[in-house]
């Protein structure tokens, strides 16, 4: 019988939280780049309207994107009570950043900014209880919301840099 070789690299994280990790840490070092690069530029540069357009179309995609791991998470443990709740929860966050699509680069980047505190509000409602709390892995829902929060100030922060 042959044995399949086992990789103790001597920590406990699991592949998938590794996983996660490096993608959150990508995602938000390229989107922090694209965001202080957005507030870098004039206010009164037409240059500075599209990269605010382009950075308020990156930041609904990353809503999206984390709003449908909880698709995810409900399709698996489907028979879970409450999960319903999760699934109307992800519609509206992919209803916002749809609408957002439609805005003012700076109304849009604003609303993605509530959306990115209320799914960061979201995450943290599955610990106490308030919504399904063994949905998904602790792990999961506090890196979760550590990088809906940051994702959402940095949504702000060219706006903060226009005044």
């Amino acid at each position: 019988m042959i044995e399949t070789p086992t990789y103790n690299s001597g920590s406990n994280m699991s592949e998938a939280v590794r996983t996660f990790l490096v993608a959150s840490i990508a995602l938000a070092a390229g989107f922090a780049l694209q965001s202080f690069r957005t507030a870098a530029i004039p206010v009164s540069s037409p240059e500075r309207l599209v990269a605010e357009l382009r950075l308020a179309q990156i930041a609904a995609l990353m809503l999206t994107l984390s709003a449908g791991a909880y698709l995810g998470l409900a399709a698996a443990q489907e028979s879970r009570i409450g999960v319903g709740l999760d699934i109307a929860f992800a519609a509206g966050f992919f209803v916002l950043a749809a609408y957002t699509l439609t805005c003012d680069p700076r109304q849009a980047l604003t609303l993605l900014a509530l959306g990115f505190a209320a799914h960061a509000m979201l995450d943290i409602a599955h610990r106490p209880g308030i919504l399904p709390d063994a949905l998904a892995p602790r792990w999961y829902t506090v890196g979760g919301a550590t990088f809906d929060v940051l994702v959402g100030a940095l949504c702000y922060f060219p706006l903060l840099r226009r005044r």
